[in-house]
């Protein structure tokens, strides 16, 4: 792995101007290293972060990498890196037209990294340095505990996903001047939501009570506000004094462990928390390029069309270009490419924002053929785009942009499977054409960590944790395993309450000979003590 030469720096440069005239925002210092592809192989279990702490997985991952390679040689063109500054790996055999596509697309990248408020948490530091002493206060650690490091990173990385992302992004954009305090944000978050669960109507009464308080009462409005509402709810006090109790956010295991884990607040167990605050940390940084894959990707893809077109280091590889770019941002017909839908999706976007057609006048239209001819001269698709980079990750970026019309444009579907038992294959065929069901089949993909919380009023002593149920049940197999760690971790019996499936079979219906099961969810409560794990039915 060395330094990309001066040569190639000096098209890197030239791309850099072209893209921040298109509006791209970036810093200027970044670093470009030309690297052979089993040297990604090497990097991709440590998510190319080369100064990442060492772990025995990151070995089997590489084994497996190269096994794989051996059978199916591949060509990586590029990875990046978000970090201050930027650090991106190239192919060692890239020619330089290549080269300039790549760049552009590098570029697309670095744009989501610095200036999307998903990665908000990221922009104050440089988690290569970061990583680099961490990896170093671990290998320390194992010089003096042995073993044990390695148990008590097994056991972290076990829970890494239950850290609350959007609860430490909240809280970078509390504004200090609107005087929201905490108290207010509870009565409104929490309180009115969650323990009252009041009517939507009387919660926006209260919101627009306290705004009234604001224009009338200035400095002394939220005194004011609180006046009146506790008089109502005089339980509203001690409520807040528990929530403030029982902090830190209950949706965050790791840190809940860190603060209130009497086994690890030991003297002789210090060392186990600072490992726990590094898996914490390193998953943090790390949550907002899951959760932003289709936009980061179809935003990078947008610009490397959009920019290498222009470009004039295009010509004589026209179809070059073509069949590399098709290659990535083809659109399948069965499953999904995060390029091609990305892609496609701020694209239409752009065109949509154009004609005026993100708004309610055009929603209000429901023939088709004027929706064909709506078109109000807009022209405000790169305002509209930037928006959606600057502000949504991938669920709100589904949710708020995939609708019929693109589905219909692009010929998509929602694709079924089903056994032919005669034959004793299966068959694909045409499910759905409606936008609802694409949108939730693309949903369902999406990275979406289990909803467990902490219930502190319960297990006295013990740990006792809600698994908030969505449709989805937890993975059986890694219930005990996950649960022995936490129990080590606590340092007391641990409880989980969840929901799991039983399926009562009925006799066999209809054409294909398909049983048709209906699910009956069961609340259970899981509990592992003693490194034995029982279950009850609730």
């Amino acid at each position: 792995m060395e330094l990309i030469n001066q040569h190639t720096k000096t098209i890197m440069e030239g791309c850099k101007e072209r893209a921040r005239d298109a509006g791209l925002s970036f810093t200027d210092e970044s670093l470009e290293y030309i690297v052979t592809n089993r040297d990604l192989l090497e990097l991709g279990p440590k998510v190319m972060i080369p100064t990442l702490y060492d772990y025995w997985v990151h070995d089997v991952e590489v084994l497996h990498a190269k096994g794989t390679y051996e059978l199916y040689p591949h060509n990586p063109y590029e990875t990046v890196i978000n970090t201050r500054p930027p650090i991106s790996f190239y192919n060692d055999n890239n020619p330089d037209w290549l080269n300039v596509m790549i760049f552009y697309h590098v570029l697309g990248h670095i744009d989501v990294f610095q200036n999307n408020l998903y990665f908000r948490n990221t922009w104050d530091y440089d988690f290569t340095g970061q990583a680099l002493s961490d990896k170093r206060v671990i290998a320390r650690l194992r010089s003096e505990k042995g073993r044990w490091v390695d148990y008590v990173i097994e056991f972290s990385r076990a829970i890494d996903n239950l850290v609350d992302f959007h609860g430490e992004l909240a809280e970078l954009f509390v504004s200090q001047e609107a005087g929201c305090s905490a108290r207010l944000n509870y009565y409104f978050d929490v309180f009115l939501q969650s323990v009252k669960k009041v009517s939507i109507s009387e919660y926006v009464r209260e919101i627009n009570r306290y705004n009234e308080s604001m224009r009338n009462f200035g400095p002394l409005a939220e005194k004011t506000f609180f006046a009146d509402a506790e008089r109502r709810y005089p339980e509203l006090e001690s409520h807040f004094l528990r929530e403030k109790q029982t902090q830190p956010s209950r949706r965050d295991l790791l840190r809940y462990l860190l603060e209130k884990s009497e086994f690890l607040n030991r003297d002789e167990n210090q060392w186990m928390k600072t490992i726990l605050e590094i898996i914490r940390k390193t998953s943090l940084f790390f949550q907002p390029q899951i959760r932003t894959k289709i936009v980061n990707e179809g935003w990078a893809s947008y610009w490397h069309e959009k920019l290498f077109l222009q470009d004039d280091r295009i010509k004589g590889h026209e179809v070059d270009f073509a069949r590399i770019h098709a290659g990535v941002t083809s659109l399948p017909r069965v499953g999904t490419n995060p390029y091609a839908l990305g892609m496609r999706l701020f694209t239409y976007i752009e065109q949509q924002a154009d004609k005026g057609r993100l708004s309610f006048d055009f929603q209000r239209v429901k023939d088709s053929n004027t929706r064909k001819r709506f078109d109000t001269k807009n022209v405000g698709g790169q305002e509209a785009i930037f928006g959606v980079r600057e502000n949504l990750g991938d669920a709100l970026f589904i949710k708020n942009y995939l609708d019929q019309d693109f589905l219909d444009l692009h010929k998509l579907f929602v694709v079924g499977k089903r056994l032919d038992r005669r034959r004793m294959v299966w068959q694909y065929y045409v499910k759905s054409r409606k936008a609802e069901d694409y949108r939730k089949m693309l949903m369902d993909t999406l990275y979406h960590p289990p909803v467990i919380t902490v219930d502190p009023d319960k297990g006295d002593g013990d740990l006792y944790l809600v698994h908030t149920f969505e449709g989805k049940q937890l993975v059986q197999e890694y219930i005990a395993s996950t649960m022995m760690g936490i129990e080590y971790l606590w340092g007391r019996p641990v409880h989980l309450e969840t929901s799991v499936a039983q399926v009562d079979v009925v006799p066999e219906t209809g054409n294909e000979g398909v049983p048709d099961g209906a699910v009956v969810w069961q609340r259970v409560l899981f509990t592992m003590e003693g490194k034995t794990l029982t279950q009850k039915v609730l």
